[in-house]
């Protein structure tokens, strides 16, 4: 111990100031008084050696020393030495070491130092103004009642040139006050620090702070909105992203005007640059636009001009929300119904994508009225269509010889048929190709720019577009026969219709394209066809009326699910009348003890790890115990698994079933899937009869099924080699790993067409009902049903439902139900399973699998 105390002494008289440092940090972590006490003096020394480093360490020791349970008795003048040494020091480091042990050590005289030069604390350097604001802090929460002297050296210090100075008193200031002059003031500093910082982290987190802000004092962050939106000039898309979903919940009738003012610049923008991010930033803002005019239909008539401009945008998922929000302000704002339709045919010709033109084609049958606009409909239809026949007798036979000889196309793209999910959920085969340009120029019709959009779409082999032009064109001539007092102009507009349908009908038919009219297509023209030849009045009704009251109560059923959304958010959870009352202040001067509070810790890690089960649960416990060997083994052990999130914890018991001692006995787990042993397991010695309990825990990357298995091996006095007792596999739920979570329905479709790993499963089930079949699925799955009830209703044999997770990796799971009764009351269909990842898709669909035969 003398050597030991005289080498520490000799290296902190040391002429280098860096060993002399680094011992004095050595210091810091000794807690023997025998071994500190001899070199006290020496300690006291540095603190006024010429060197920085050396003082500032020696700072530090002293504080270590002095908060030893002995310290105030070893150095009982210690604060007086380092409030002396504070008041003359002048290095920014060594001051704030001096400062941060008053702090800890004795508060009184930090108060009174920090007061006595309140004035000059703008010119102290970053690292003491962040050990003030601890101060403040720890201040303010044991005495509540002083921190309003505390608030004006806040206010102080949110001019200082430090970012990170600034954050902290943001921070403080909100945490310490509600008033809404501290709010503003911490509103403000977020916001400018969101303009002035450059790093996309520190955005994201100040946008995090902007959001608990809006959360908490909405009224006064309504007022900060355009501060908050003029985050929108950084690049990034997540930044961008965030600011968006925070402006659009402080939009109120005061500010709805500037903000839109603002999206709409941003559009434009859009528009000018050439960014890779442009076309999803577009989508983003048409989204906005979208929420703002639905909840403000004021505003509408200003964007959605400007917005129909998109239609024929590159980027097919921005073109179709601004098809969506057409659709849908044009049933809700019938004010503007005329104005939209005749921009509508204006710019139909420029649409290219095949989901935008028809869902505009659907706007335009249902949405013409009068006798102008219908007339418009139809010619505009019929010119994108292009002049009739779609091909000749000559061409037939020259487009036999190119499916023969490739040499004579000149370009032909890659026809894929897939199927597309139609709003119920059903499927439509729907054909892929792009443009199939054979060498024969009457076909071609030159470039797709100078082909109609809907000619180009259907000789590439779109004939779901040309069911849906026919189902147009059949809506029109209907309600032109209303409109239209002239007979004979009626007659003449179905006898071209009806030539439109049967030419489609002889294009797909015909040898000259790769692909044939798939039969749900053809049905929906042949039955155009029919109704044209014949109407009853019943068929018209249909036609005529119920699509659009099926849209309109869609419409509402959107409605009500957003409102109760919003409710049940707001909604605040209220005490029972017959709760107990727990008056934490009666219990001890200063709220709970602190052995109380050690319990209430203890017990939220016990819940966080899974092992804090109430009485009432211990039945379930019982329940998750797995055996892992048999009971004549001379080992036996089973397994409670905990899993939480990204961790799985194994608490093994393991039980010595011999009249031997077992020696070395350890536990080997191997993994298999995402999974990752984090530490192996010791070796115990258990003696004859007794247990011990293992712990394992395993990391968790990814949402798949994974597997744990291993063996116990061990060694007994008598038998020199090892004995290896196998365990039985123990298998990971998918189902604890994803959660019930909601999307948008563009957003799901979207989805679906991206995944590349689909898992179907062919529905085997003893359940004869449909909906019991469905919650059996949503109850086994842990997912959430998209579709929304109304859609659900009523008895019609098949049912069409997606389904929804999330999981806590933040991958998507997507599932589409499709089902129908059969003759014998049997449910037969197939459920498809979509991911990103193939884990998810094979884990859910072998989960489904086992799950959904059910029982009676």
């Amino acid at each position: 111990m003398i050597l030991i105390c005289q080498n520490l002494l000799n290296n902190l008289n040391h002429p280098n100031e860096y060993i002399r440092a680094v011992t004095l940090r050595f210091l810091c972590r000794l807690n023997e008084t025998e071994v500190i006490e001899p070199l006290i003096p020496t300690v006291l020394s540095n603190l006024e050696h010429r060197h920085p480093f050396v003082r500032r360490n020696a700072i530090l020791a002293v504080m270590s020393i002095y908060k030893l349970p002995q310290g105030e008795q070893l150095l009982d003048n210690a604060p007086d030495l380092i409030e002396k040494m504070l008041s003359t020091e002048q290095d920014p480091s060594a001051k704030r070491n001096a400062f941060l042990m008053l702090f800890n050590c004795a508060q009184d005289r930090a108060v009174n130092y920090l007061f006595t030069h309140i004035d000059r604390i703008n010119d102290w350097g970053e690292q003491l103004q962040m050990v003030v604001m601890e101060l403040i802090r720890k201040v303010c929460r044991a005495n509540r009642g002083e921190k309003g002297k505390y608030i004006k050296i806040i206010i102080s210090l949110l001019n200082a040139p430090s970012m990170a100075v600034i954050y902290e008193c943001a921070g403080t200031l909100v945490s310490l006050s509600s008033a809404p002059t501290a709010i503003r003031a911490a509103a403000n500093t977020y916001c400018q620090l969101l303009l002035s910082q450059s790093d996309n982290n520190v955005k994201l987190i100040v946008l995090d702070r902007l959001n608990e802000l809006k959360s908490s004092h909405r009224e006064i962050m309504v007022d900060m909105i355009m501060d908050v939106l003029r985050a929108l000039s950084s690049p990034n898309i997540d930044i961008r992203r965030k600011t968006i979903d925070i402006a659009l919940e402080l939009i109120t009738p005061r500010n709805i005007d500037e903000v839109i003012l603002m999206l709409k610049k941003e559009v434009m923008k859009t528009q000018n640059a050439e960014l890779e991010k442009n076309g999803e930033y577009r989508q983003m803002l048409v989204q906005a636009i979208h929420f703002c005019a639905i909840k403000f239909p004021e505003v509408a008539s200003t964007v959605v001009h400007l917005l129909m401009d998109f239609l024929g945008d590159s980027n097919v998922a921005s073109a179709i929300d601004v098809i969506v929000f057409v659709r849908e302000i044009i049933e809700t704002n019938p004010k503007l119904r005329v104005s939209i339709i005749t921009r509508l045919l204006d710019t139909f010709y420029q649409i290219r994508a095949a989901r935008v033109c028809s869902c505009a084609l659907w706007i335009i049958g249902e949405y013409c009225l009068s006798l102008s606009e219908v007339e418009s409909g139809i010619a505009t239809i019929k010119q994108c269509l292009g002049d009739l026949p779609f091909y000749t007798a000559m061409e037939e036979g020259e487009g036999q010889n190119v499916s023969k000889n490739t040499q004579q196309v000149n370009s032909i793209t890659v026809s894929s048929r897939r199927p597309a999910i139609l709003a119920d959920g059903t499927y439509a085969t729907q054909s892929a190709a792009l443009e199939t340009v054979f060498s024969s120029p009457t076909l071609a019709q030159g470039s797709l720019a100078s082909v109609g959009n809907l000619r180009s779409l259907i000789l590439a082999g779109d004939f779901f577009l040309g069911a849906v032009a026919a189902c147009t064109l059949t809506k029109l001539v209907l309600r032109l026969e209303e409109v239209q007092p002239i007979k004979v102009e009626v007659n003449k507009e179905a006898t071209q219709a009806l030539l439109i349908m049967v030419s489609m009908l002889q294009l797909g038919q015909s040898s000259i394209l790769l692909h044939p009219i798939e039969n749900d297509s053809y049905d929906r023209i042949v039955l155009c066809i029919r109704l044209l030849c014949n109407t009853g009045d019943e068929i018209r009704k249909i036609w005529m009326q119920s699509c659009r009251q099926s849209f309109v109560k869609m419409l509402a059923d959107k409605q009500f699910h957003e409102t109760e959304e919003i409710k049940a958010k707001a909604q605040v959870p209220y005490a029972q009348p017959d709760d107990l009352i727990d008056f934490y202040h009666l219990k001890s001067r200063k709220g709970m003890s602190q052995l109380e509070l050690e319990d209430e810790v203890q017990d939220d890690l016990k819940r966080a790890t899974g092992e804090f089960m109430k009485d009432a649960d211990d039945a379930n416990k019982l329940n998750r115990i797995l055996q892992l060997t048999g009971f004549s083994d001379p080992v036996y052990a089973e397994a409670y698994v905990t899993v939480h999130h990204y961790d799985i914890i194994l608490d093994v018991t393991v039980i010595n079933r011999t009249k031997e001692t077992l020696q070395n006995l350890s536990l080997e787990l191997a993994t298999m899937g995402d999974l990752k042993l984090v530490e192996r397991p010791q070796n115990y010695t258990l003696a004859p009869e007794s247990s011990k309990q293992i712990r394992a825990n395993i990391k968790v990357s990814s949402t798949e099924t994974g597997v744990i298995f291993g063996n116990i091996v061990y060694e007994t006095s008598n038998v020199l080699e090892r004995n290896v007792v196998v365990l039985n596999d123990i298998h990971i739920d998918i189902m604890d790993y994803i959660s019930p979570a909601t999307c948008a329905d563009v957003a799901f479709r979207t989805m679906w067409a991206e995944f590349e790993w689909e898992n179907k499963v062919a529905v085997n089930t003893v359940i004869q009902d449909e909906k019991e079949f469905l919650n059996h699925i949503i109850k086994s799955t842990n997912m959430k049903c998209l579709t929304p009830p109304s859609a659900l209703e009523g008895e019609c044999g098949f049912l069409a439902v997606n389904l929804y997770a999330k999981s806590v990796f933040g991958e998507d799971a997507l599932v589409n139900v499709s089902i129908e009764k059969q003759a014998d009351g049997k449910l037969s269909g197939y459920i498809r399973i979509r991911s990103k990842t193939q884990g998810i898709a094979l884990s859910l669909g072998d989960k489904i699998t086992v799950k959904q035969k059910g029982g009676t």
